[in-house]
């Protein structure tokens, strides 16, 4: 399994944690579903 990290501010951190727990989704889930929706949006 390959592991995905990269660095964000502080804020940013704080407003992508609030996002996901307001979701109910893990880190990965709003990784796939922002690929998903990114995709979608393309007509992939």
């Amino acid at each position: 399994m390959t592991n995905i990290n990269f660095e964000v501010d502080d804020g940013q951190y704080e407003q992508l944690k609030e996002t996901k727990n307001r979701h109910g989704l893990t880190w990965k889930g709003m990784m796939l579903y922002a690929q998903e929706q990114l995709d979608s949006k393309r007509g992939d």
